[in-house]
């Protein structure tokens, strides 16, 4: 099988990464989506909520799983017979850092990465913008899914 990963803290899922798993999802028979959990980063949603999220976004892709894990990403890859990471790259500055992760991983695992430039609408579109926009009471529904804009708002009301 054809098996592909995208990874990262999806705190929150914009559409941004849903454009890449839904290119990658053309691309491979299965694609796993998974949460990398960093328990040195304090996200907004625990990590029950960013699966919830997750799951909810890509439930209409049917060769498109959702998962987390903990360490490094090819040993993931290892245990999970991956052989490739797909990783959306926006600006050249994305694309230095997820170099030198592509060059370590494939040195460490022979996991080989795949860059997939990002969709021009969703070129400026981050986790970390959209928390800050919504947490100032900005509009972020052009960003995210509607379920995300829901949570993302109750989680920030609560707060």
């Amino acid at each position: 099988m054809n098996r592909a990963l995208c990874s990262g803290s999806f705190d929150p899922v914009t559409k941004g990464h849903l454009d890449i798993i839904e290119r990658a999802s053309r691309l491979f028979d299965e694609v796993i989506v998974a949460v990398a959990i960093n328990d040195t980063k304090a996200g907004l949603f625990t990590l029950d909520e960013r699966l919830e999220l997750l799951r909810e976004t890509t439930g209409g892709l049917p060769n498109v799983r959702v998962d987390s894990f903990r360490g490094l990403t090819v040993d993931y890859c290892k245990v999970n017979d991956v052989r490739a990471i797909v990783r959306g790259v926006r600006v050249a500055g994305d694309f230095d850092y997820e170099l030198q992760m592509a060059q370590m991983n494939v040195g460490l695992a022979g996991v080989e990465t795949l860059f997939m430039a990002t969709n021009p609408l969703y070129s400026f579109i981050a986790s970390s913008l959209v928390k800050e926009v919504a947490k100032w009471g900005g509009d972020v529904s052009a960003y995210v899914p509607d379920v995300v804009a829901r949570k993302l708002a109750a989680k920030l009301d609560q707060a």
